[in-house]
C-alpha cells in the first residue's frame, strides 16, 4: 500500500540529495519517477533538481496553480512521486498529492523544509505534518555539534537576520543550519 512521505530537514542536511539517489534507486529497478518541484525554486536553474554534492535531474515545474492530481494523471507509467523543496507546495497541491497516494496506490515521497529563518512552519510543510503517513526528520548539525532545526537566514558578512519576507532562496550564502540554542545567542549579539 503507497503512502504520503514527507521527509525534512534543516538547510544542509542533504535532502535534496536524499530525493535523487531515491529517484535512481526507482529508476535502477526499472521503475517510471516522476520528480517535481515548485516554480518558486529557480535557484540552479528552471526545470532542475541539483544537489550541494553534485547530483542533478531533469524535474516537472508545478506552478501555485498547477493541479498536480491532473499533470500525474495525464502521464504514463509513474511508479513513484518525488517532490524537492516541498515547503513551497501550495496547501492544495499537497492535497492533490494526497489524493495521487489514496486513488492510484502510488508513493509519494516530499522532501524539504520544516521551517522558515523565523522557526514558523512554511505552508506546505504544515499540511504535510497534517497528512502525510510518514513524517521523517534528516539530521544535520550545528556548527557547536548539537543537532541543528534552525535555518537562519545570514548576510553577507555572517550576522543572523530577524527581518525580511518568509521566502528568500539562497543557499550557503543566504543561510545556515544552527541549534536553536545558537540561534538565539547569535541573535542577541
Amino acid at each position: 500500500m503507497a503512502k504520503l512521505y514527507f521527509k525534512y530537514g534543516a538547510m544542509g542536511s542533504s535532502k535534496t540529495a536524499n530525493a535523487l539517489i531515491t529517484k535512481f534507486n526507482y529508476e535502477e529497478r526499472g521503475m517510471g519517477v516522476w520528480l517535481i518541484k515548485p516554480s518558486i525554486d529557480d535557484r540552479d536553474g528552471v526545470g532542475v533538481v541539483h544537489s550541494r554534492i553534485g547530483l542533478e535531474a531533469e524535474c516537472f515545474v508545478a506552478l501555485p496553480e498547477t493541479d498536480l492530481l491532473s499533470e500525474f494523471e495525464s502521464r504514463r507509467e509513474i511508479d513513484a512521486v518525488i517532490a524537492d523543496e516541498c515547503q513551497f507546495l501550495t496547501p492544495a497541491q499537497v492535497d492533490q498529492l494526497r489524493r495521487i497516494v489514496d486513488e492510484h496506490d502510488v508513493p509519494v515521497l516530499c522532501f524539504g523544509l520544516r521551517t522558515d529563518f523565523l522557526t514558523h512552519l512554511f505552508e506546505g510543510s504544515r499540511r504535510l505534518f497534517e497528512v502525510a503517513d510518514s513524517i521523517t526528520e534528516i539530521k544535520t548539525i550545528c556548527a557547536c555539534g548539537k543537532k541543528a532545526i534552525v535555518n537562519a537566514r545570514i548576510d553577507g558578512q555572517g550576522k543572523v537576520l530577524t527581518d525580511g519576507g518568509q521566502i528568500l532562496i539562497g543557499g550557503n550564502d543566504s543561510y545556515i543550519a544552527m541549534c536553536h540554542s545558537c540561534w538565539k545567542k547569535a541573535i542577541k549579539s
